[in-house]
């Protein structure tokens, strides 16, 4: 089943939307969870969370690409479960630092209140990482979009710890002149 098919599942309140949407995007929103929360429990909670998030949240939304739209709300969960508990065990430190990175880029950004204002950000950041060499793309994809360790991206990379600190600083600066020159910040 295609996401518009999904999608329009939720808007008729169909019993039949989750299980669909679970079947298609359930492992892609499990390794979201389980990377950012490092326990299978948590994870799972979260993941059923999400359902019920993208349950409550279709009639006011109708997202045209659903893996996204799920991942999102997967990751928004994790985060304010980490937030709200502010565990040092299980990763979740790690995790929020890697946001608080980013909150250096994003600092004195007014939060876009309008639903247009977040697509045109999003916009903006998508062609931030298309313009990115694959390698530099990769090591931020894996930071902020996975939230893995810097350790775990060098070794991955083949590449020193190091390099991933320096380009992943350097990756934030363009991000954030990039930023600025579009008048997001």
């Amino acid at each position: 089943m295609d996401d518009p098919q999904i999608v329009e599942l939720f808007w008729q309140r169909s019993e039949r939307a989750i299980p669909e949407a679970e079947r298609k995007y359930g492992s892609y929103c499990r390794s979201i969870a389980s990377r950012l929360l490092r326990s299978p429990e948590d994870a799972e909670e979260c993941l059923n969370d999400t359902w019920l998030r993208a349950w409550n949240s279709m009639p006011e939304n109708r997202p045209e690409r659903l893996g996204p739209y799920l991942g999102r709300l997967t990751r928004w969960l994790c985060l304010d479960r980490l937030r709200g508990e502010g565990r040092q065990k299980r990763g979740g430190q790690e995790t929020l630092l890697v946001y608080e990175e980013l909150e250096e880029v994003l600092a004195g950004s007014q939060a876009p209140e309008r639903e247009l204002e977040q697509k045109e950000l999003a916009a903006a950041i998508g062609r931030f990482l298309a313009a990115l060499a694959a390698g530099e793309r990769t090591m931020f994809l894996a930071r902020y979009w996975y939230g893995l360790p810097l350790s775990e991206i060098a070794e991955r990379l083949g590449c020193s710890l190091g390099k991933v600190k320096t380009t992943l600083y350097r990756t934030r600066k363009k991000l954030q002149r990039q930023l600025r020159e579009e008048d997001y910040l």
